[in-house]
This record gives structure tokens, C-alpha cells and sequence, in this order.
């Protein structure tokens, strides 16, 4: 999932609700080494949507043995992440949110100011995804994709989760730091200051890009537990349809 905007409080609370929500369902889960609680490997990929809307193009489970994917992949990861419509709608979420806390006062309000609120908050999500999935994995040789570990304590996957921040694997399988997650929102960030007039100091440069950071752990967090929530609501949604429930006991 990519999230490049500019995060604010409000957009934050957003992703770090579900967040919560995952730590606290899946706290009590039973840990891997529990041969008759967890399963062998990682629970199949449930799409490629996270809370049914959000792009998730590179979630994986970890092949074993490691495969890395080619530069045309890496590529396609991030096209598919840029141009997919749940993107599209991102972007209109923080378009709206910016015009009305007034984020940018040089784009104005209207149609037109909205539009550029727009423009920007797409080219925020755009430049991020390439930066971060394509162009510096590829000048770097490291993977892009986020392998999903899918059991284990809710706690240990939580912590796997947002250490992949910080950690990836190279194309030749070791693991390493992730230069092109900090490197390509650094990237990011500086260029757009040439599209957002206000903030172009250090000091605003820094909190963006530690912002940003925090955002793309969150993103991790709901990759690594949404296939689990969503599961969780379908068997709860069945239960609610049961015969049994649509006859109330009289007794």
C-alpha cells in the first residue's frame, strides 16, 4: 500500500485505528511453535485490497526458497500501486482534508483550489510509489515487496511488521537496510517542495519525511493483520446469517 502524502493528524488517526484494532485481536494468538494453534506456513493473500479499497500490490509470502523479482516487476509493482483506483480515491480523501484545514493557502478554495489540492496529493502518492517500489530498489538491488509472515503472537507479527521499515532483503536474498524505503521518501519529500509553496525549510523537511516514515509502519501493520480482521468479520458475518439466529429461542 502506498501512502506519500504530506501525513496530518487526522489522516494518521485514520490507519492508526485499525491499527489498534489488529494489535489487540491478535495479542492473544497463539504463537508458531504451537504445533495444534498455528498453521505451517502464512494464510493465502486475501487480494490485493486492504480495508477493501486500499492498493496492496506487494504483499507477498515469503518464498521459500528466496526469489527475487526482476527490474520489470518491480516496476509493475509500482504502476499497479500509482494507477490503481483505490490511489485515485486516496488522493481525493487528502485533497479534501488539505482544502479544508486550509493545509496550502496559495491553492485557494473552489473547484480550483480543490483541483490543485488534488494534483499535488496524486503526485505525492505517484512520486513516493515509484521512488520507494521501483527506482531505488532497482539502483540499490533490493526487494520492494512486503513479505507477509501471517503467524505467531499478534505482538511478535506487530513488531516484524514495523521492523520492515528499517529491514529488506537485497536481489541476492540477504537481508539488509532498507535504503530505499528512507532514501526514496527522502526523495520524495524534496521533490515536492518545487509543488507546495509553504514549508520548504529543513526543520519542515525532516518532520515530513519522519511523518511519512510512521505512516508507511502503519501501512506494514495493516498488510501484515488485514487477511486476519478480514476473516474474523467474514466468520462473524456467517454466524449472524446462521439458521439458528434467524429463530429466536421463545423458551
Amino acid at each position: 500500500m502506498a501512502l506519500r502524502h504530506r501525513p496530518c493528524g487526522r489522516a494518521v488517526a485514520i490507519f492508526v485505528a485499525p491499527t489498534l484494532l489488529a494489535a489487540s485481536v491478535f495479542g492473544q494468538a497463539a504463537p508458531a511453535s504451537d504445533p495444534e494453534n498455528a498453521p505451517s506456513k502464512p494464510p493465502e493473500e486475501n487480494g490485493k485490497r486492504i480495508l477493501w479499497i486500499l492498493p496492496n500490490y506487494r504483499t507477498y509470502s515469503l518464498p521459500n526458497p528466496y526469489q527475487p523479482i526482476s527490474t520489470k516487476e518491480k516496476f509493475k509493482i509500482a504502476r499497479n500501486d500509482s494507477f490503481d483506483r483505490g490511489t485515485v480515491a486516496l488522493a481525493g480523501v487528502f485533497a479534501a482534508e488539505g482544502q479544508l484545514t486550509n493545509a496550502e493557502p496559495s491553492f485557494g478554495q473552489g473547484v480550483k483550489g480543490y483541483s490543485r489540492y488534488f494534483a499535488t496529493s496524486y503526485a505525492d502518492l505517484v512520486i513516493g510509489d515509484y521512488m520507494t517500489e521501483a527506482i531505488f530498489p532497482t539502483m540499490l538491488h533490493q526487494d520492494p515487496r512486503y513479505f507477509r509472515r501471517g503467524v505467531g503472537r499478534g505482538w511478535s507479527r506487530l513488531g516484524y511488521a514495523m521492523g520492515q521499515i528499517f529491514l529488506t532483503h537485497s536481489d541476492s536474498g540477504r537481508t539488509q537496510f532498507n535504503y530505499s524505503e528512507i532514501a526514496g521518501n527522502a526523495t520524495a519529500v524534496a521533490i515536492s517542495t518545487a509543488y507546495y509553496p509553504n514549508g520548504r525549510d529543513v526543520g519542515s523537511a525532516v518532520s515530513k519525511l519522519g511523518l511519512q516514515i510512521g505512516v508507511d509502519m502503519v501501512g506494514n501493520i495493516m498488510k501484515e493483520f488485514w487477511p486476519d480482521l478480514r476473516r474474523k468479520f467474514s466468520r462473524e458475518g456467517k454466524a449472524g446469517r446462521s439458521p439458528q439466529s434467524a429463530f429466536p429461542d421463545h423458551r
